[in-house]
């Protein structure tokens, strides 16, 4: 997924990146919704990246989490913390240098994590990624 040249040339390499794309592209194998890349360097020192995508139920929610979680470990990437697996309303997948996002839409939409980050730069991605493969 090559990103814009303009895109490139604003911002120095992070270890959140690869992270972070590998990370929507197999939530989108899960059929995610609405999925959205923000790069947050230079606006917090927290982490540099978020992923944020939406399922339809908790039990899709519990299925995208766990498919990112699995898949980024066969590539040797492990969490450092997750929280609300078991709940499926909204979990947390936390790598550091990335964090991923997986909501229930309703949640999504009282959280509005989009535009409560909204300082952040939308990294962009394929068609296919950002709306769910269908």
């Amino acid at each position: 997924m090559p990103f814009p040249i303009e895109y490139m040339a604003e911002r120095a390499p992070s270890p959140g990146e690869p992270i972070a794309l590998r990370a929507a592209a197999l939530a989108s194998e899960l059929k995610a919704h609405d999925i959205v890349v923000l790069d947050l360097r230079g606006v917090t020192d927290m982490t540099d990246f978020f992923v944020i995508a939406s399922g339809t139920s908790d039990t899709h929610v519990r299925a995208i989490a766990e498919h990112v979680q699995a898949g980024l470990k066969t590539t040797g990437v492990s969490t450092n913390m997750t929280e609300g697996l078991t709940q499926g309303r909204w979990a947390l997948l936390d790598y550091a240098d990335c964090v991923v996002h997986v909501f229930h839409p309703t949640l999504r939409q009282f959280y509005q994590l989009e535009r409560l980050w909204g300082d952040a730069t939308p990294v962009p991605l394929d068609r296919e990624i950002t709306q769910g493969v269908r």
